[in-house]
């Protein structure tokens, strides 16, 4: 099949090459954007690599200039350094290397996975289609393209960049590809290593997983090689601790059927447009919710091993939510994630037993729903979907079908209120903090603010409409004296 390059990239790299041409430097396109080219793979903001003999830097530096586009450098030892271009809707990343070795061909030799190494000169990449005899392929590139493997180009490419291990099982979530079994045998070898690499980098790396339909059979393949347990080593305590009656796992593997079920469940309502958006939601410049939930399905019982206890002969795990969240909060600063996504998935493992308390009643009434509302903020949702996903996976002697339906047909309703409650308008505060100083003669303090929610949960629910009514209830509560009544 020929290979083409769409119309707006060869603008960009018509550009390049101009530059190039000036200068007398030898530039080849290598890599990903090669790769993604025949296999007919696009991305809305491409990747495109570069190889130069030497002074990849100087040359980069001096083409942003002429490109108006963002520089850095990436690693001055081994001349490599990024180009950010926006033209029209798109944002290219363009990055420029040395030769990794003497020549083209040692370069090529050591990169990370076959289907990385081909490469082509500029020059011909602008003609109206890649020749075959242009597409230089020294290392089976195609060959394992049409397989679908992915196979370490050399014994040493672990050694280079530990991080290759982690970007062999991204590039597997990505493609559909399988981890061919010699690398594999030298990722069980190497797994170690990725202790040296930075927690930034590893993130980025498990969040291409974590983004992709089926994660979870990654995920569990990189336990199998014990490659989670370097990155997360949290979740090792939580092998082969068992749960009671109500579960058929343990709580390793009850997490990872977690994210199996939560998986299914984004399936389920893909049509669903309030939900899809609400999943689809930005947590940060990379990342979306749905990929922060999948990580909160993980570890939303990583606090079970720690609060473990037998009493009267009983297993049980009081507080391991709280213990969790503590948890997560500690690996979510590791990975240096936002404050937004260590907030959420703070929430998402504290209160993600909530939704089948509520559910064991026989009615939810409106203050029962409007404070884990209140509780768990933007994070309603993603607090539902998971404790629904943790459920599904809870498939002990104990449990029954009656009870799953009933748990998923509240979940699915404080959805709904959840979306109906966001459109609509919200109500306007009936006292604020001056009126309750200017009335009652109260002095600043957290008193205040415990009024005032207490005001708009009686206002939310429909027991306080006034401002005459919320002075009686605030002076009602002050005759009492006692705090305790704002709980």
């Amino acid at each position: 099949m020929p290979i083409s390059i769409n119309p707006e990239d060869k603008k960009l790299l018509r550009a390049v090459f101009d530059y190039a041409r000036d200068k007398k430097a030898g530039l080849y396109i290598v890599g990903g954007y090669l790769r993604d080219l025949v296999i007919k793979r696009r991305k809305s903001n491409p990747d495109i690599d570069f190889c130069i003999k030497s002074r990849a830097i100087s040359f980069a530096r001096s083409l942003s200039q002429r490109l108006k586009a963002g520089f850095v450098v990436l690693d001055k030892e081994h001349g490599a350094c990024r180009l950010v271009k926006k033209q029209k809707d798109k944002i290219y990343t363009l990055d420029f290397t040395d030769f990794r070795g003497r020549d083209l061909k040692e370069d090529l030799f050591l990169r990370d996975f076959t289907i990385n190494t081909m490469a082509v000169e500029l020059q011909e990449a602008l003609k109206n289609s890649i020749r075959e005899e242009a597409l230089i392929d020294l290392y089976g590139a195609r060959k394992d393209l049409k397989a679908g493997l992915i196979r370490a180009v050399n014994k040493a490419a672990f050694d280079d960049d530990p991080l290759r291990i982690m970007r062999a099982f991204s590039l597997s979530a990505v493609l559909g590809f399988a981890i061919e079994n010699e690398t594999l045998k030298l990722i069980k070898a190497k797994k170690e290593q990725l202790s040296a690499v930075s927690f930034e980098r590893i993130r980025d790396e498990l969040f291409k997983i974590l983004a992709q339909d089926g994660s979870v059979s990654h995920l569990v393949a990189m336990d199998k090689l014990r490659v989670l347990k370097v990155i997360l080593p949290e979740i090792e305590v939580m092998r082969g601790v068992n749960q009671g009656p109500y579960h058929h796992l343990d709580v390793l593997n009850h997490s990872f059927e977690t994210v199996r079920q939560f998986e299914k469940l984004v399936r389920e309502n893909r049509r669903n447009r309030e939900i899809t958006d609400y999943l689809q939601e930005k947590m940060s410049s990379e990342r979306k919710r749905s990929d922060l939930m999948k990580l909160g399905a993980l570890l939303h019982d990583i606090g079970k091993p720690q609060a473990k206890r037998r009493r009267e002969g009983k297993t049980m795990f009081h507080g391991h939510e709280r213990v969790g969240a503590a948890m997560a909060i500690g690996i979510s600063r590791r990975f240096k994630l936002s404050n937004n996504e260590i907030e959420s998935l703070k929430k998402i493992i504290f209160w993600h037993l909530r939704p089948g308390y509520l559910a064991d009643n026989e009615r939810i009434t409106p203050r029962a729903m409007f404070r884990y509302f209140r509780d768990t903020g933007d994070e309603g949702v993603s607090t539902l979907l998971v404790s629904m996903a943790d459920q599904r996976s809870t498939r002990g002697p104990l449990t029954s079908e009656e009870s799953r339906l009933h748990h998923e047909k509240v979940v699915y309703a404080l959805i709904k209120e959840y979306f109906r409650k966001k459109k609509e308008k919200q109500l306007p505060r009936l006292l604020n903090g001056n009126d309750l100083i200017s009335k009652f003669k109260l002095e600043p303090s957290p008193l205040i603010g415990k009024i005032l929610s207490r005001l708009e949960e009686l206002q939310a629910v429909g027991s306080v409409r006034t401002r005459a009514e919320a002075f009686k209830e605030v002076e009602r509560f002050l005759k009492k004296k006692s705090p305790r009544s704002l709980r």
